[in-house]
């Protein structure tokens, strides 16, 4: 209510639409002809009522739902203004002529209808000069605004039934000017201080809320008695009423609140683990920093000192490309498959300059970028070759590092095999244990994509060996 406005078009049309609902079961109840009076003008006149009841509220949905929505967007204005015009003649002939001829009206002038008329203009005129004066940027929100449009929706409609007293009597207006009202108002009651307070944990207070407006109202009810001295009224009004509230309203809106407040209880879950999801998906991102680059940039220093500038200028540009993908790219939720393979090739280059020229190590890798198309949560890939040279390289027994990655049908595939060495040196063990874990790799893809990757990982005392396969689109 805060946060926007309400759709006051349907408001005012529910609204309208329970108050003609009231009219109608009235004049069916209440002015059907009688098993000695089925006369046919008896009949005829209990059908005008209907048909006068039921041509004001076809006038008005045709207006208010129909006209004046096309009339905000229409090119031609003049149009709509003629349909309008048209709608309100035909329907004022109508009661016209029913009206009068049942004798429900005493001239053929139906006044009452123009009252509705006036009354809808007058509405309709308010409701602007509101939503020009009460709603942002002139206030802080809709609050005040739907609160005031509310209550003078209310009050048209409310009018509008005491227009139509002479065909369908006074009942409607008063069931909604004093019955609603009341209920509106047992509700708030029971919602803030019955319900509300049992809600808090505060019972005795829920208590003495309760009992207290149970007690006001038999006040009330033996007072109206003592005056009019008849006790059937404190008995049937009094005790009536406070039975009723007991055992069918407040345990009905009770069980209304408490299905709202599970709603909304629903709706706050999923909006903190959105939140929650979201922030780890930042914090796990925001893991997988270029950690490795200062190795890399140790690396091509060394290497400009005893080779030529042509090697380490082509190191510094796919260092350049890969630092750009992780200050931009990275911070994206998707990105195209290209350029996660793109930046695992540069990755690939950069750890062969620093481990290229090691005798005991054998590569092999094997991409094929055939079908590889569509998007990728970035930094998926990298963190398990990453994790191959962190672990599978020594600098005095035999290692070996096989890559194969390939794409089919909508999916991604990469199989990876490192060797395992137990018994590195603790200092180097506890360097390399400084880089991101797989852990946090399989958060994300449990996170990004949930029921559509597989991963096995298998490690043995001399392999270590991953799959991952990434279903990158919806079947």
């Amino acid at each position: 209510m805060q946060s926007k406005s309400l759709d006051f078009r349907q408001v005012e049309w529910w609204m309208v639409t329970t108050a003609i609902l009231t009219a109608f079961l009235f004049v069916l109840f209440g002015h059907r002809p009688s098993f000695y009076d089925d006369s046919g003008f008896a009949i005829f006149r209990f059908s005008s009522r209907l048909l006068i009841l039921a041509t004001i509220y076809g006038a008005f949905h045709l207006i208010h739902m129909v006209l004046i929505p096309k009339y905000e967007i229409a090119s031609r204005k003049w149009l709509i203004i003629i349909w309008t015009l048209l709608t309100g003649m035909v329907s004022f002939g109508i009661i016209a002529l029913f009206g009068f001829n049942t004798e429900l009206i005493n001239a053929p002038f139906p006044a009452f209808y123009l009252g509705i008329v006036v009354l809808y203009i007058c509405y309709f005129l308010a409701s602007h000069v509101l939503s020009q004066s009460l709603t942002p940027p002139n206030v802080r929100d809709f609050q005040l605004y739907n609160i005031i449009r509310l209550i003078i929706a209310y009050l048209f409609t409310l009018f509008c039934l005491i227009q139509i007293e002479p065909i369908a009597s006074h009942g409607p207006a008063i069931i909604f000017a004093f019955f609603i009202p009341v209920i509106f108002s047992a509700s708030l009651i029971n919602f803030y201080l019955v319900y509300g307070k049992r809600k808090a944990g505060k019972i005795k207070q829920s208590r003495w809320y309760n009992w207290g407006l149970m007690a006001v109202i038999l006040i009330g009810f033996f007072i109206i008695s003592a005056e009019s001295n008849q006790e059937e009224i404190f008995f049937i009004g009094g005790l009536g009423t406070v039975a009723f509230i007991q055992l069918i309203f407040f345990p009905l809106t009770s069980l209304i609140f408490k299905k709202y407040d599970s709603y909304i209880g629903q709706i706050t879950s999923l909006s903190s683990q959105v939140n929650h999801g979201n922030a780890s998906m930042d914090f796990l991102r925001s893991q997988i920093n270029p950690h490795f680059l200062f190795n890399a940039l140790n690396t091509l220093y060394a290497s400009s000192l005893i080779e030529n500038a042509e090697k380490t200028s082509d190191g510094i540009q796919k260092l350049g490309d890969m630092m750009r993908f992780m200050l931009h790219e990275n911070q994206l939720p998707r990105i195209p498959l290209s350029r996660e393979i793109d930046y695992l090739k540069n990755y690939l280059d950069l750890q062969m300059l620093r481990f290229g020229a090691q005798a005991n190590l054998e590569t092999d890798f094997q991409i094929n970028e055939n079908q590889c198309s569509g998007e990728i949560a970035p930094m998926l890939l990298i963190p398990f070759v990453e994790n191959a040279f962190k672990h599978g390289i020594s600098s005095k027994e035999k290692s070996w590092i096989r890559l194969n990655l390939r794409c089919i049908a909508g999916s991604v595939h990469l199989d990876l095999v490192n060797s395992v060495h137990p018994d590195k040196p603790a200092s180097e063990q506890s360097r390399e244990e400084s880089g991101i874990g797989l852990e946090n790799v399989k958060s994300r893809l449990q996170l990004v994509y949930p029921d559509r990757h597989q991963l096995n990982i298998i490690a043995n005392d001399t392999d270590f060996f991953v799959h991952l396969s990434i279903q990158l689109q919806n079947k």
